[in-house]
């Protein structure tokens, strides 16, 4: 073996830094062509390896900590008295240019709720109309859901709910249900805005897991109260009580604060009849055919009296206002006629379209502002939010009161939560508000999820005051259904918030953002699944009647309680168990790990890409420049960094320059030499 050249500027003793090397040479082997070529190998002996010059990270970094912003510009006291002035106007714009894209993002989620209406309004109240299958709780519960997530608003649901109790449709003990499952389904706004910011892993790990914290605890609250209810009716005795107890009166409804913001601008985009699903909810066969899209916003209602002929005597208003002139009988009615006075002045009112291709042009139009909203709201508040600004607003929202109260800090979030919610009069805009502050790391979770839960109790509020407004025909009705939901999420804050341990959202809303930040397609699946699929499943098998559902829906809940105790165990008091059950091994990967499925799902948007002609790619591509500038998977041109950590390796500057040559033997000839130097390389830079 050929010795080491001379280097210059070499250390005089290189073992100390590459002590652990041996360089043996082992038995010729034979090529193909019967030559005899020597092979060198580098043995790393495992004590003493070069994997000890390897620099590994000692301390993990909490992926849920929040981020730190740090002043990327002139710190104030570096700036003059000019730069100060500027300083203070760009602030002021910055602050105009947040609320007014904060303006459009609410008026954008207006709009969605109206196309989704428009979209799966009418089918939203065929499921209402169905008396005999709403007697099933689980069936009233997933069109409560299904209903709400078509038409976005669980204002709209539970005021057609309203409207069957007071008209004797329905029952109070059917209508709670239904209730339960529209506060499960408004929850999937704030989902939809954290799917809008999963162009960064991180911002969507904290975004989707502050969005579906609110998901989880209605579905626990939701598994936890529906038997209960359904064996002891305690929300109607309750709201019963408490009806009777108080002599409630009609009055002022409160007023829309936030309406009267949004409504000069979403009023002239579209404005809707949501009387017409009410109606086809009431099975009314005339209201089948009208269209949701209001054509005239100003009528006039005359009533006069009209002679009308009648079949005999009997259907006379009265017999002094009877006569008959030999061959007809007339009498006096009152007849009501409807005159239309002014049109509606949105964007609609004139065009010929469809009910469903209106909603589909307003869900796409609407999808994009908000989405472009939400990037632009992110965008100011990352350049807002640096230095010492976003260290007094982090400490300010998530910090604990002092010791001896620092119990009260999540109550008071609570009320902070109620109360914004009953100013905005809407739950679903308040949590879509939240949902890119998470994201960027302005609130935690845990605080977060307070405020969600005052969410939730100020748009209960809403409801009752609205039904305080109602007439007195529908005023009890309407009172002890608003009290009912009211009721609902206080007893489900008193069993997932007061005791610590119990406050399984957080935990269980931070394992699935952990989930969808690896596999962000899991985000998608989740929300078709459990809004979608589950509720429409359900549904199904109730149709088909008790002996069915409880068939088919018992053996799936044995095993997935099955399911929750073995990996209790497993995590808790492994020993226990037999060493097979001890892990997931013993079952095929597909069944323990999404790798096998996100590989599948990888070759299926990899077989789109290769088909999408060349205007589809520039379209994606100029869509991945706005959205998500650091990765998309949606083309060539732009493919899904990994995230990997850089691996520093230690080396002394004597060895930076170093170029090993090994002198070929004479019976070797000079191309295998080379090859053989090759292959050596390639084998170095693997390593």
């Amino acid at each position: 073996m050929a010795p080491w050249p001379e280097v210059e500027n070499a250390h005089p003793n290189p073992g100390k830094y590459i002590e652990g090397i041996s360089m043996v040479e082992k038995d010729k082997e034979i090529d193909k062509d019967g030559t005899r070529t020597p092979v060198t190998k580098i043995e790393l002996l495992p004590s003493q390896s070069i994997a000890t010059l390897i620099e590994e990270p000692t301390d993990e970094e909490d992926p849920w900590d929040l981020p730190e912003f740090k002043h990327k510009g002139i710190k104030w006291s570096e700036r003059d008295t000019k730069g100060k002035i500027l300083c203070i106007f760009q602030g002021i714009g910055k602050f105009i240019l947040l609320l007014g894209f904060l303006y459009l993002f609410v008026c954008s989620l207006d709009v969605l709720s109206s196309a989704f209406q428009l979209v799966g309004g009418k089918m939203a109240g065929k499921f209402f109309s169905n008396n005999s299958i709403m007697s099933n709780p689980l069936a009233g519960l997933m069109i409560g859901v299904l209903a709400t997530a078509m038409v976005q608003s669980s204002s709209t649901s539970t005021s057609i709910v309203v409207s069957m109790v007071a008209s004797s449709l329905l029952t109070v003990r059917t209508a709670i249900p239904i209730v339960m499952g529209a506060n499960i389904g408004t929850s999937i706004t704030n989902t939809f805005v954290a799917l809008m910011q999963a162009g960064d892993r991180s911002v969507f790990r904290r975004a989707f897991a502050g969005a579906t914290v609110h998901d989880f605890f209605n579905w626990l609250s939701v598994l936890v109260l529906l038997p209960v209810e359904a064996s002891t009716h305690y929300l109607e005795v309750l709201t019963d009580l408490v009806v009777e107890s108080f002599h409630f009166q009609s009055g002022e409804d409160a007023p829309p604060l936030l309406k009267v913001i949004t409504d000069p601008l979403t009023k002239q985009i579209i404005q809707l009849d949501k009387k017409v699903i009410g109606q086809i909810a009431m099975n009314d066969a005339t209201a089948q055919n009208k269209s949701l899209i209001k054509i005239w916003c100003k009528t006039l209602t005359n009533v006069t009296q009209m002679n009308v002929t009648v079949p005999s005597v009997e259907n006379c208003t009265s017999l002094s206002l009877c006569w008959t002139d030999g061959f007809h009988t007339w009498t006096i009615k009152n007849v009501t006629h409807r005159e239309n006075i002014a049109k509606c002045q949105h964007i609609f009112v004139n065009s010929n379209l469809q009910d469903l291709f209106v909603g589909i042009i307003l869900l796409v139009i609407s999808l994009l502002v908000l989405c472009g909203c939400l990037i632009m709201i992110v965008k100011v508040l990352g350049s807002v939010l640096e230095g010492q600004v976003a260290a007094v607003i982090k400490k300010t929202i998530n910090t604990d009161f002092p010791f001896p109260f620092s119990w009260l800090t999540g109550y008071m979030a609570i009320l902070v939560g109620a109360g914004m919610t009953f100013i905005v009069q809407s739950s679903s805009v308040f949590t879509s508000t939240l949902t890119p502050l998470i994201g960027v790391g302005v609130i935690t979770i845990e605080r977060a999820y307070p405020l969600t839960l005052g969410a939730n109790i100020g748009t209960t509020t809403t409801a009752i005051m609205a039904a305080l407004a109602s007439p007195g025909s529908t005023l009890r009705s309407s009172l002890q259904i608003a009290l009912c939901h009211f009721f609902f999420n206080i007893t489900g804050i008193l069993l997932w918030y007061p005791i610590p341990f119990a406050r399984l959202p957080i935990r269980m809303a931070k394992g699935l953002g952990t989930i969808s930040a690896k596999y962000r397609w899991f985000a998608i699946f989740y929300l078709v699944v459990f809004f979608f699929v589950i509720p429409l499943s359900v549904f199904g098998l109730s149709l088909a009647g008790w002996p069915v559902l409880v068939g088919v829906g018992v053996p799936i809940v044995l095993v997935i309680l099955l399911v929750v105790v073995l990996k209790l165990l497993q995590s808790c008091c492994p020993r226990i168990l037999p060493r097979v059950l001890q892990t997931w091994s013993f079952l095929p990967v597909c069944m323990r790990s999404l790798k096998p499925w996100d590989l599948g799902v990888s070759l299926a948007t990899g077989y789109c890409v290769t088909h999408c002609c060349c205007c589809c790619r520039v379209c994606c591509r100029l869509c991945c420049m706005l959205c998500c500038p650091k990765c998309c998977r949606c083309s060539k041109c732009c493919r899904d960094l990994e995230e990997e950590q850089d691996i520093h390796i230690k080396a002394p500057e004597a060895f930076s320059n170093i170029v090993m040559v090994e002198e070929a033997p004479d019976e070797v000839p000079k191309s295998q030499m080379d090859t053989r130097n090759t292959n050596t390389v390639s084998s170095c830079t693997a390593l």
